[in-house]
Parts: C-alpha cells; structure tokens; sequence
C-alpha cells in the first residue's frame, strides 16, 4: 500500500493531485482544513490537507492461471513483512504528525524577538499569557519595523506588555491602615521567618508598637522560633488555641499599632485544615490576610494552595525563596490568574534584611534579568 500526504487549496485540487499521481483507484483516508505559513495566526493560509492510499497491488483477476516462480514465492513473505512493516512505521510518522499539529502552528518569531520567547519559555510563564505576550510584541513589531528598533527598544515593549498584564492587581507592602496583619500558608515556606521580617521593620524603622499572637500550636518549634524572635525585638507575644483564647489576645493588645499573627503551618491541601483557621481566628474588617508562597512550589500546587483558601479572603501574596529558584514565571501565573497582588519578596533567612517591598516593577525585573 502507498500512502502520501497532500496539501492542497481545497478538495478539488486535492483530487487533481491525487488521481494524476495514484490513479482512479486510490482511496482518501483522512481530511481536513489546516493553516499554514505565517506568524502566530497572523497571514496565514487556509488549505487542505488530505492523505490518500492506494494499493497498487490490488488488480482485477484474469481468466488465466499465473506462472508460480518458486523461487519468488518463497522470497514473497519475507518481502511482505518488510513492506508491512515500513508501512506501519509511515502511518505512525502521519498520526505524530496530526497529533502535534497542522502545519504552520510551530511558532517562528523574527530574530530580535525569539530571546524574548525563550526568555519567558526560561522562566516558565505560562503558554498563555506567554502567548499572548509575544502576539502583542509580533504586532508592533510589523507595525513599527521592528527590524530597525535596538535590543533596549525591543525589551522595553516586552516589559510594557508585561506592565499590562499586571497593571490592576495591587502591590505594596502592609501600610499600616488596619491594626492586623495575619499570615497563613502551608508548611516549609517560611511563614515565621517573614513575619519576623515584618516585625523587625515596624519596630526599628517605622516606630510601631508591634505584638504577635501565633496559632501554630502543631509544632512546639515554631513557637518557640517566634519567641525567640519576639525576645529579640522586645515585643509580647500570645499563643492562641481557640476563638475564645485569640480574642483574649486581641484585648489584651488593643493599644498596640500593629498586631501580627502567624497561624498554623500545616497540608493545605486538605480542606478541613483552612476550615480550622475560621475556629481560631477571627478574620474582621481590620485585618488583612497574606498568602505565603515558595517559589521553589510547583505553579500547579501554588494553584491548588490558592484555591483550597477560597475560604479565606486574600488580600495579598508574599512570596519567599526566590533565592533557590532560576524561574520566578511562576509569580506571574498565579497573580494573572487570581487577580491578586503581592505585599512582599523574600530572598533568604537573614531579620531583617532579606526581604523587600513587591511592586510591578520589581516583579518585572526578576522575570526579565538575563
């Protein structure tokens, strides 16, 4: 059986090319309209694609007895098994081919914007809004003779594209407008150490008088790190294991200017887990909570952190660890998808230092340092 490919503008050229090249007896296995040529959906072509085959093989019988050669008869299985196996292996080759797409849909940038796609490809933003990106960038690239524009003009687009897609999503860090700032996340973030971060800088910059409450009563050690790290700073601090003993905190600190409350580290995977937070804290109007996340997480486990504290209104992300990781696309993703801004980004353990205020800006740099 001989099986080929076609690409024609439509059916009837298609037929043309088949019937001139198999004969009348060959037989149309697949079809349908592909796009070819161009950039990214831009000037492409509408054609058709069609596979035939023909077994050449397949001749009317005659009246006549045919002449056995015994040699050729003995030599004729092996040939088949030859001929069926180079077919089996072609018709793989075309199901490859349909299933990774029609031609034309391989992405093909001009040579001043593909380090940006393997750039953002790098730093593992995703398909989409990468895409989007680079369509933006394609447009005014054709629009502007993005031939004659230097290396700077060409990546200050990209960062203008990346400015759009972050330009609604609120930055900054906690300013002091409500009394509580509470911090929640899964375990191993580093949730305590960024707390005390915070602490460090409204006690020693900002003159705040500052407490923490913590309802992290799993783990001993992190109430004892949080101790020691309000021994450090001369701030009290209260340990919460029910609704009744946090609001009893609350009192006790009403004249405080700043209270900090660092919760339980746990799976949050489970449900149950964020459901036991609504036990433990009262989550009012003067308080905003802050989503840890590690940059060193999957994007797909952030995703799922994030929408297991749907439960939970969240103001802002604070991201940490973005010293362990070469990729921060991650950052991007999460706060596109879930239109939601970061107050924070960490980069190491050291109190105070190692952490800094998240603005779009700052963002944008770490995604675009070469």
């Amino acid at each position: 059986m001989k099986i080929k490919k076609y690409l024609a503008k439509d059916m009837s050229e298609a037929m043309t090319k088949i019937r001139a090249e198999l004969g009348q007896d060959a037989v149309i296995l697949n079809s349908k309209r592909v796009e070819t040529g161009g950039f990214l959906g831009f000037f492409t072509k509408k054609n058709m694609e069609v596979i035939a085959a023909i077994d050449p093989e397949n001749r009317p019988l005659t009246s006549k007895r045919p002449i056995v050669n015994k040699q050729k008869q003995a030599m004729k299985p092996k040939q088949d098994t030859v001929k069926l196996t180079n077919e089996i292996n072609e018709l793989k080759n075309m199901i490859k081919e349909l299933h990774q797409g029609a031609p034309g849909t391989k992405e093909d940038y001009p040579s001043s914007l593909d380090p940006i796609n393997r750039r953002l490809v790098d730093q593992e933003v995703s398909d989409s809004y990468r895409m989007q990106v680079m369509k933006q960038l394609l447009k005014r690239w054709y629009q502007e003779d993005g031939d004659s524009k230097s290396d700077e003009e060409i990546e200050k687009w990209m960062i203008e594209q990346l400015t759009e897609l972050l330009v609604d999503k609120d930055f900054g860090s906690f300013n002091y407008s409500k009394k509580y700032l509470n911090v929640v996340g899964p375990t191993g973030v580093g949730k305590t150490t960024t707390l005390a971060k915070i602490a460090a800088k409204a006690v020693l910059h900002d003159q705040k008088k500052v407490a923490f409450i913590t309802t992290d009563t799993f783990r001993i050690a992190a109430i004892e790190q949080l101790k020691t790290y309000a021994k450090i700073l001369d701030v009290p601090m209260e340990v919460a294991y029910s609704m009744k003993d946090f609001k009893e905190a609350l009192s006790r600190f009403s004249d405080y200017d700043f209270v900090l409350i660092d919760s339980a580290g746990r799976n949050f995977r489970n449900p149950l887990y964020v459901e036991q937070l609504n036990q433990v804290i009262d989550f009012n109007e003067e308080m905003e909570t802050h989503l840890v996340l590690a940059m060193t997480s999957k994007y797909r486990d952030m995703s799922k952190i994030i929408e297991q504290f749907k439960l939970i209104h969240i103001n802002k992300f604070i991201f940490t660890k973005l010293d362990e990781t070469d990729s921060v696309g991650a950052m991007l993703n999460v706060m596109v998808d879930f239109g939601i801004g970061a107050s924070y980004l960490a980069t190491g353990q050291n109190v105070p230092d190692d952490i800094e205020e998240a603005t779009t800006e700052k963002v944008i740099e770490r995604l675009v340092r070469r």
